[in-house]
């Protein structure tokens, strides 16, 4: 079966606008170990499916895709957003 992560698109810090926040992403879990390549020293598998990002507007619509689609899914609300509020002399104490 294939695994799915349904992920909450959180507002960065440094950004004090909300026209990015609020989206949700579907990606796709790897079904199979990574591996080392002795040639190029690189870490991959064959699964090309990790690559997959789909964005989704709403959390029911990401949801409802991965149950149309029979995939067996989780949910990762975003952390809440930790403002420390200072004054500009504060950096300098």
């Amino acid at each position: 079966m294939t695994r799915a992560r349904i992920i909450e698109q959180d507002r960065k810090t440094t950004q004090s606008g909300r026209a990015k926040a609020g989206g949700w992403t579907l990606e796709f879990e790897s079904s199979e170990p990574q591996k080392h390549d002795p040639l190029t020293g690189w870490v991959g598998s064959a699964d090309t499916r990790t690559q997959v990002r789909l964005g989704f507007e709403t959390k029911d619509a990401a949801i409802a895709y991965a149950q149309k689609h029979g995939f067996d899914y989780h949910v990762i609300p975003a952390p809440p957003v930790k403002l420390k509020i200072q004054a500009y002399a504060d950096n300098f104490r």
